[in-house]
């Protein structure tokens, strides 16, 4: 591995380059040994061109490293054997050391280029896989298929020093091109043609390999054992790109399982959460079903009595008055199904004006006045209560559905307490009652949707304290419960209010 941090260090540009630098450093030597050129010293000069050849095979290919060997004997016989400046070698001595030079020479340096060559193997490998090491190991810190796309980009640009573009599945086996880049260069024209083929065939395309070579990247699948998650495409240099086949498939491997993990995550989590919609699905259709089925059923029976039998005037009043409270029941539960609409879908405005609190009461306790009859309400408001400013038909539901709440949860001939305050810039309103109250670690459940607490024989879809607390925090109020020292649950309603200029007021009427 290089400084730079990429894995496969690369040759020099040409062999040409790599030739001329052999003559030219065999010539050198020559130069520099010439004063060695005598009778008694130019066997020196074989060590001196031996060391050379072997410094040359630890950088050079095996050609240069064969011309250097060839050149240096050469040199050495025509420059220092004997008579000098002549291929002729007179001593047979002579002839055999210039023999034994050459193949010296020669083996010398094919064995030193052959180590070297190995070295760099078990290097190229080391380093292979460190890479392998570190890629699964940030991989399977990732979370998400595009953080997984983020380390993937990320690793092979620090590794490779190159560029990568993925285009990955949408969910259904079909690819989308909206590409993930790592690259800070202009993404290139990604090509659909041989994108579509290799996700198909699960086989790799474009540059260097077997088919679409006139393509400017190389084009790998990424296939998994259970759905393949999409291809990648690379900007590689030959060098790097080849015999390295089953380390790009396994680096890419890598890759394709960490995908196809989160695709199967995702996919695991969205079956779980259609499963758990279907489940809620069918109970709210029953629940819906049935609690729209009793003030029906009752309707329907109150008039087929009195339309088909002659009965008393005291028995068609109390079939009239079961009409009327059937038909409420049911006005409330479409009422709060359509108000937990509105609050879903974010389409609740106010319109505050300034309200009076006493209407506000009446007019509630009014409309609940049959459910009401069974209790003791106990109203508690300040002589000086002033008018408060927010949406009266909004805080009509609230109080509604919170008295109604103490009506189904109460004994009766209990008390329920209703009271109404302005206190530090806050309309305060509470409800409380003297029902069995919350078990206490369901306290912090009562106003989701749908919520009944385990074993309430109470009607209802659940929806109503969910409804006061979106219409109260409509206003920017909160609303809290508690149960009760003595027994009951205690509602408490806080909405900021300012306090009304009655000059204006009476300006303005």
């Amino acid at each position: 591995m290089t400084g730079t941090g990429r894995i496969f260090s690369l040759p020099l540009k040409t062999r040409f380059y790599q030739y001329l630098l052999v003559i030219l450093i065999i010539g050198l030597t020559t130069l520099v040994s010439s004063p060695l050129s005598n009778s008694q010293s130019y066997h020196i000069v074989s060590f001196i061109l031996l060391f050379v050849v072997a410094m040359l095979a630890v950088f050079m290919g095996i050609g240069p490293v064969l011309l250097a060997s060839t050149a240096s004997a050469i040199a050495w016989n025509y420059f220092f054997i004997p008579p000098f400046h002549t291929f002729h070698i007179e001593k047979t001595e002579d002839r055999l050391m210039f023999f034994s030079f050459f193949i010296i020479a020669l083996l010398n340096g094919i064995l030193t280029n052959r180590i070297r060559r190995q070295e760099r193997l078990v290097r190229d490998r080391e380093n292979q896989t460190n890479a392998l090491f570190q890629l699964t190991g940030e991989l399977s810190k990732a979370r998400g298929i595009n953080n997984v796309l983020e380390v993937a980009g990320s690793d092979f640009k620090k590794h490779f020093d190159a560029d990568s573009w993925f285009i990955i599945q949408d969910g259904n086996n079909k690819l989308d091109f909206s590409t993930f880049s790592r690259s800070e260069n202009e993404t290139p024209v990604i090509d659909n043609t041989i994108v579509e083929q290799v996700f198909n065939t699960s086989a790799k395309a474009g540059r260097f390999t077997g088919s679409f070579q006139e393509a400017a990247l190389t084009y790998y699948p990424l296939t998994g054992t259970r759905l393949n998650p999409g291809v990648i495409a690379v900007s590689i240099e030959r060098s790097v790109y080849e015999n390295r086949d089953a380390f790009w498939d396994t680096y890419f491997t890598q890759i394709s399982n960490a995908l196809e993990r989160e695709f199967l995550g995702e996919l695991a989590i969205k079956a779980r959460i259609l499963d758990e919609s279907d489940k809620l699905y069918n109970t709210l259709f029953n629940l819906i079903s049935h609690e729209f089925r009793i003030p029906i059923a009752t309707i329907m029976g109150a008039s087929d009595t009195l339309l088909i039998s002659q009965t008393s005037e005291k028995n068609r009043e109390e079939l009239y008055n079961e009409i009327f409270k059937a038909s409420a029941r049911l006005n409330h539960l479409i009422e709060n199904l359509l108000n937990m609409s509105r609050l879903e879908s974010g389409k609740i405005s106010l319109r505050s004006d300034w309200c009076d609190v006493y209407d506000l009461i009446n007019k509630v306790s009014k409309n609940l006045k049959q459910e009401l009859e069974k209790f003791h309400l106990v109203t508690v408001i300040p002589e000086e209560m002033p008018l408060v400013k927010l949406d009266f038909g909004l805080m009509e539901h609230v109080l509604y559905n919170l008295l109604l709440n103490s009506c189904q949860h109460s004994p009766a001939s209990t008390t329920i307490r209703l009271e109404a305050a302005y206190e530090n810039g806050n309309f305060i309103l509470r409800v409380s009652d003297s029902g069995p109250g919350f078990p206490p670690q369901v306290l912090s459940s009562v106003f989701n949707k749908f919520f009944r607490v385990d074993g309430s024989k109470a009607g209802g879809l659940g929806l109503g304290l969910s409804i006061v607390k979106g219409l109260v925090e409509a206003h920017n109020g909160t609303v809290t419960v508690e149960n009760e020292p003595n027994g009951g649950a205690g509602f408490t309603v806080t909405i900021p209010s300012e306090i009304p200029d009655m000059e204006e007021l009476k300006l303005a009427e």
